[in-house]
This record gives structure tokens, sequence and C-alpha cells, in this order.
């Protein structure tokens, strides 16, 4: 492996906190040079954590870790973090047999303050984590970094509409890394950031507002021209109806810009929202090029990336799922497929090629991926929602209350059943089994398989009927449906 020079000398955030600002130009190129060459070693995350290098050193840099909490949202964004606090040399053995976790783990690390992988949990998380810092009579800071992907899901919302109505010193920063989403970032929004993060800018906001108290229309006004006064110069937000002070966007690459930015956040009070744009893969110019194929990857050799066109290898039941659908999709008109943003995963890219209209994304989004499904079960169509396992857990209310109750035909493809590997604990599809059986009006199906002629079919079976095996496949089915 490479030196490493600077890099070896970080053994936690204190020695982070240590250097010179303009040492850490050479510390973030050391460490994603790091991550690329670990996780091609090893497999993992790779595009993910390429793009958040600078954010973690400018948080662990800024912040009083792990006194200070930090809670990373889905969790495959933080080998950075990981390696800055304490477990550089464990990265060797990432996602292995007693290694350590691809995600974040409390049990791991004490900079690990809570565990995460399902998405969209950090912002609940860090609020209960500012409560009970004011509980206990004690100044901490509590932050949460969410990518703009989990602020689709709706738990993320409702911890934004708890949290907007405190005083609580919590940070929320929006990793915000699809380009489409926001455009680039230049010079004046660096600049304006920084400007209204600054401690006068906020005391003459306080200032202004003290005076205007008295007179409130005048004070209503004010507020309203500085709020369209920002939408001048910075994309619109509805954070600030939330009740956060926002700010941003900023280049999340930029440590020039991160660094104060977070410093004088940090002297602030109350629900705080930071939006950073940064890109995946960043540094790594094949994995720019393509973060959906270096999202996720097993060992590799950097210097030439990943090989395309594994031909001749043995189809996997995700793959003879997605024909099995295209198949019935060809014979139904009535048939659509649903996904929570796990096209690439539950096997759905030929489909949503071959039948666009027919094909629903609705992001990471569990809950709703279930009711909408009903919803289109309701009037005629016969919907297949592809789904991990693990991720229906979170839809269980709605698979309960939304399908079986009211006896709607729906099938639930139920990818990664059974143990994952690698992932660990928290991607386990090991509930299954228990979770559907219970349930009424629920069958369970054999996994999809192909017949002598080439075609797929799908045996099917009473969930009493050898449950297990049928459950257990990856990916299962489950069909709920009206009893004869």
């Amino acid at each position: 492996m490479k030196a490493y020079e600077l890099l070896k000398t970080i053994d936690d955030p204190r020695d982070l906190r240590s250097l010179e600002r303009r040492d850490l130009h050479r510390l973030a190129d050391e460490l994603r040079a790091f991550v690329l060459e670990s996780v091609s070693r090893t497999g993992g995350h790779l595009s993910s954590n390429l793009g958040t290098v600078e954010l973690a050193i400018a948080l662990h840099y800024v912040f009083d870790t792990p006194q200070d909490r930090i809670v990373w949202d889905v969790g495959h964004q933080s080998y950075p973090h990981k390696i800055l606090t304490g477990r550089r040399e464990a990265m060797a053995r990432l996602r292995m047999y007693e290694g350590i976790s691809g995600f974040p783990r409390r049990e791991e690390s004490a900079y690990d303050t809570f565990g995460t992988a399902h998405s969209s949990t950090s912002i609940s998380a860090a609020l209960g984590m500012a409560y009970a810092a004011r509980l206990a009579g004690e100044r901490r800071h509590a932050i949460a970094v969410i990518g703009d992907g989990a602020m689709s899901a709706g738990m993320a919302f409702e911890a934004l509409n708890n949290a907007g109505v405190t005083d609580l010193d919590l940070l929320v920063i929006l990793n915000d890394n699809e380009m489409s989403i926001s455009p680039p970032v230049g010079a004046l929004n660096r600049y304006l950031a920084r400007l209204i993060s600054g401690s006068v800018f906020q005391r003459a906001r306080r200032a202004g507002e003290k005076v205007l108290k008295a007179v409130p229309p005048l004070l209503e006004f004010a507020r309203r021209v500085e709020e369209h006064a920002k939408g001048l110069v910075v994309p619109s937000t509805l954070f600030e109806e939330f009740g956060f002070n926002y700010f941003g966007p900023i280049d999340g690459h930029d440590l020039e810009s991160l660094v104060p930015t977070l410093a004088n956040l940090k002297q602030l009070t109350g629900p705080r929202f930071l939006h950073v744009i940064t890109r995946k893969g960043q540094g790594y110019k094949l994995a720019e090029a393509d973060p959906v194929l270096y999202h996720g990857v097993s060992e590799f050799r950097p210097e030439s990336g990943i090989a395309s066109g594994k031909g001749g290898g043995k189809l996997t039941y995700t793959q003879v799922f997605g024909d099995w659908l295209c198949d019935v999709a060809a014979r139904d008109p009535r048939v659509v497929g649903i996904t929570p943003a796990m096209r690439e995963g539950s096997g759905l890219v030929r489909f949503a090629a071959e039948y666009p209209d027919r094909y629903f994304d609705v992001g990471i989004a569990e809950q709703h991926a279930v009711s909408f499904a009903a919803g289109l079960a309701c009037d005629g169509a016969k919907p297949v929602v592809a789904i991990y396992s693990t991720f229906l857990q979170r839809g269980y209310d709605q698979l309960i209350h939304d399908v079986c109750i009211q006896k709607l035909p729906i099938l639930f493809a139920l990818d990664r059943a059974g143990l994952v590997g690698a992932d660990g604990a928290t991607h386990h599809g090991a509930f299954d089994l228990s979770y559907l059986r219970c349930l009424p009006h629920m069958v369970v199906m054999a996994p999809p398989t192909r017949t002598s002629a080439g075609r797929c079919s799908t045996p099917a079976t009473r969930s009493t009927a050898r449950p297990r095996c049928a459950i257990r496949a990856a990916p299962a089915l489950a069909r709920c449906r009206r009893p004869r």
C-alpha cells in the first residue's frame, strides 16, 4: 500500500484537530486514495464514500467528537469517518467475519453514535440525542448527515416537523450528491453561505427582531423580506417553513468553505440546516462516470476498473425474477412493477426499459410503496412489489392494514431473504418467515424457476406447506389474495 504519511498520524479526531487547516487538503487526498485502495481489496461501498471525504474531515475538525454526536444516515458513506476515528488498519477486514461493519455500529466505536443501515433515521435519532443532552444538563451538538435520496422517506419529514418547533442544538446536513437536484455551486453561493452563518449577520438579525417585536406586523414583514432575499440568491427551500435556519448550498468538496461554515454554525443555536453538494465517486474518474456501477463493488483493480460483461455466469434468482416479470407483463397489461429505489438490486432494469409506463420507482419510501400498490390493486391493476425482505419490515403496518385486512391481490417479491453475508445484521432477511406467516389471507410461493422450454414458472404453495423452503429463497414470493 502507499505511504499515506499524514493519514498514518491520525489515530483519533484529536490528532486531526491538531493539524493546521492548510494540511487538510493533503489529508483529503490521502484519505480518498486510501478509501479507493482499501475498498478495491475488500469490496464494499465505494462511490458514496469517495464523495464524503471532505465532509467527514470537516465535521471531525470542527466538532468535539465523540462528545458532539454525528449520525450518518444509511451509513454506507461512513468509511472516511471510520478511518479517521481509529479504524484505519481495521479496514483490511471490512465487512468480513470478526472484522468491522460496513455501517456505523455502536458496539464498534464510541464515534458510531447510532447504528444505521436502513435510511432516513438520522434526524429522528439526532433529535433524540439533542433532547437527551438537555435533560442531562449538558451542552453538546447533535448532527444528522442525510443524503438527498433518504429525504424521500416520510420519516425524515416527520422528524423535521418535530424538530422545527424546538430550540434544540440540532444541525441537519443534507448531502446532496445528485447534480440534477441543484445547480452547480459558484463563488457567490459559497460567499453568501459563509456570510449569513457568520456572527455579524446573526447579531444584526437578533437585534432587528428585538426592535421589531414591539410592532408584530413589521417583524413579520421583515421576515418575509429576508426569506425572499435569500430566495433570490440561493435555491428556494421548504426547510425554512419547517422552522430550520437554512444555509447553502455549498460545495461539499471545498474545505475552505466547509470548515468556516461549520465553525459558524457551531456557534448558533436552534435547528439549523446546511445543504452541501457532493459528487459520488469524487476523485476517481471511473466512479464519477458510473456511480451506480461503483456503488457496491467486489474486489477489483483500481487502475483498470471493474471488468464489464461478465459472460457465461449462472443466472441469479434476481435475474430470473426480472425475466419472469417481463414474461407475465407481456401476457397481462394489468401487471405493474413497483420498487422503493432498488431497480438494479431487485432485477427490474429490463422491466423498466420494456414497460416504462407500468414501472414505478417510488424512492426510498417503503410504507408508501405498499399503500400505493394497494391503491392500484383496488382499481384492477396487478401490482408486483419488488423489495428486499429487510426493507419490507418498514411497511409492516401497511402490509397488515392496507393489504391483508382489505384482501387485496398483491404480489411481494422478497429479494435477499435469509442471511445476506457482508452487509450484516441490518440487512439479513431473517424475519420474513415469522412476520408473513401470521398474517391473514397471505400465501407463500416458491421462487420462479426456468422450465425446460426456457419460460419462467412460479409453482404456488400455501404458507403452511414447507414454508421455510418457500419463504427463505431469494427472491421469495408472498401473495395476498382473496380466499376462494
